[in-house]
Formats: structure tokens, sequence, C-alpha cells
């Protein structure tokens, strides 16, 4: 059995970074820059670079992978475009082929022929892969990074600690289960900056806070920090937001339990600081996207 992401991950990804590694090396750029825009390391720059990596011709030939590989090798050289955007537009790409009697179809019907009994749009996932999941959850997190990168004055309503975008798998259990920015995200000169791309087990005082809610009842799957200011706490307020106030002089994970236990509907935690403790507004969600757009409510 042939699930259509492994053909994405062991034949549509090699193919597409190669070109991409390809295309950036065109532009200029050296196997150690390449190997940081792609995140990958400079052997595998150099393994595509060599024709080391097996790629798949038709999915290399196919128009609409060699125009999307030209516009974001282009954008990616010159600064246009950032590793995160690249990786939307990819799965955006992905999404597309894998619809109904399209390329990566086609390539799961070959791999796979008695689907063809069940008609040629018809594809077969996993729908419990760890993969697809923590793929899901990425993207999603994608999503929203972007937002607020977009989102003009989001800069203003980073703490001096820097905030975290977190969002985690369905049945999350540790901070392994929680995906977020290696190093948070902070205002570098009035610029929102988020230092590289989103993985999981990096943000642990995030992760713990979100964690804590989920297990005393909240539906919550993502989070974010911001600088608390009782103005953006009345808005939120305004907006239909229920909010808890919670101690982090205490055991976090303990007190955000009880706020949560005091207020179950509660979409926004905060504390108002204290010793060498930073006040900090807390948005709950969903997911990723819908914490970014009421952040980006605020401003």
């Amino acid at each position: 059995m042939q699930f259509v992401e492994e053909i994405v991950v062991d034949e549509f990804l090699p193919t597409v970074r190669s070109m991409l590694a390809g295309k950036l090396r065109e532009q200029g750029l050296t196997q150690s820059e390449v190997a940081e825009v792609l995140g990958i390391s400079q052997s595998a720059v150099s393994k595509y670079a060599h024709g080391d990596v097996t790629i798949n011709d038709r999915i290399a030939e196919d128009e609409r992978v060699d125009a999307l590989v030209e516009d974001l090798g282009e954008g990616l050289a010159a600064g246009d475009v950032t590793p995160v955007q690249a990786l939307i537009e990819i799965e955006v790409l992905i999404r597309d082929l894998e619809s109904g009697g399209d390329l990566l179809a086609q390539l799961h019907e070959e791999a796979v022929p008695e689907l063809a009994d069940h008609g040629s749009g018809f594809r077969v996932h996993d729908p419990e892969s760890d993969l697809r999941t923590s793929e899901r959850v990425l993207s999603s997190l994608r999503r929203g990074l972007r937002i607020l990168e977009n989102a003009s004055g989001f800069a203003r309503l980073i703490p001096a600690v820097g905030s975290n975008l977190v969002a985690c798998t369905p049945d999350a259990e540790d901070v392994d289960d929680v995906a977020g920015v290696p190093g948070r995200i902070f205002d570098v000169k009035g610029q929102t900056t988020v230092p590289s791309d989103p993985e999981f087990g990096v943000s642990e005082h995030v992760a713990t806070v979100l964690l804590a809610a989920r297990e005393h009842g909240t539906d919550a799957a993502a989070a974010i920090n911001i600088a608390y200011d009782p103005d953006l706490l009345a808005a939120l307020s305004d907006a239909g937001h229920v909010t808890a106030e919670f101690d982090e002089a205490d055991d976090v994970a303990s007190s955000v339990g009880a706020a949560i236990e005091e207020q179950p509907e509660a979409t926004v935690l905060y504390q108002t600081g204290g010793m060498g403790i930073e006040p900090l507004i807390y948005v709950l969600g969903t997911d990723a996207e819908s914490v970014a757009d009421t952040v980006r409510s605020l401003l």
C-alpha cells in the first residue's frame, strides 16, 4: 500500500529541491547560501549539483512546476520571497497536482494500479500519518506567520522577551508535539522578524501555556504571546473573547490550569508581571491563522 504523501516526499520534493538548488546556483548563490535558503545541508546541495539525487522527469518537465521554480528561484535569490512564502507556494501547487486526474494523482494511480477501479480522481491518504499531521500543523503555522509578517504594526505588540506563535498536533502531550519559531519572533528596528522556519519542540514557554490550557479542557490548538496592555485586553474583551488571569510567578502549568477551570470559555490568558517577570497576554485559537487574525485585528 502506498499513500500519495509518500510520492510527494519520495519524488516531488527531491525533484523540486534539486531544481530550486540549480536555479539558485544560476542566480549566483554559493552552496552555503543555497543550503541556508532551502534549509538543507551543504552536502545535499552538492548532491543536487552533481546529479546524485534521482529526480522524476515527469514532475520536472511539468510547466507549472517549472514556472514555480523559476519564480521562486528568482524571488529567493533577490530576497523578495522568504523561505516560508516559498514553502506555502509549493504546498499550494502540491494540492493542485493531487486533485483528481492531475500529475500526482496519476503517479499515485500508476504506483497503485488497483485505484483505477475507483475512478481516476480517487486518492488514498493516510489520515493518521504522523508526517501528514505534522505537515498540516506546520503549514498552518507558516500561514499564520505570514499574516503577522505582513501585518503593519505587529512589531509594537512584540514583548521584550519576543513573541512566539505555536500550534500543536491534535493529540499533543508535550512540547515536542508543539511547533513554534526557533529563537522566537522579534522586533528588529520596527520590523517583525521571524528568524527561521517553524519546527516542533522549540518553544517551551508558550507551548507550556497552550498544553496546560488544553489539559484543562480548552479546544485551542494554537497560541501566541504579545505584550500586555490594558487597552489590548479591553479590545479583545470587546471583540467577544473571554479573558482569564493567571499568576506566572507560580508553576505556569498549574496556574493556567486553575485559570481555565475558573473560566472554561477563556480564549485570552494574561498575567500582569512581577519581580523579573514581564507582563504578557496569550491569545488562544483553533489554529495558527485564526490566532494571527485575532492579533492583526488589534492593530
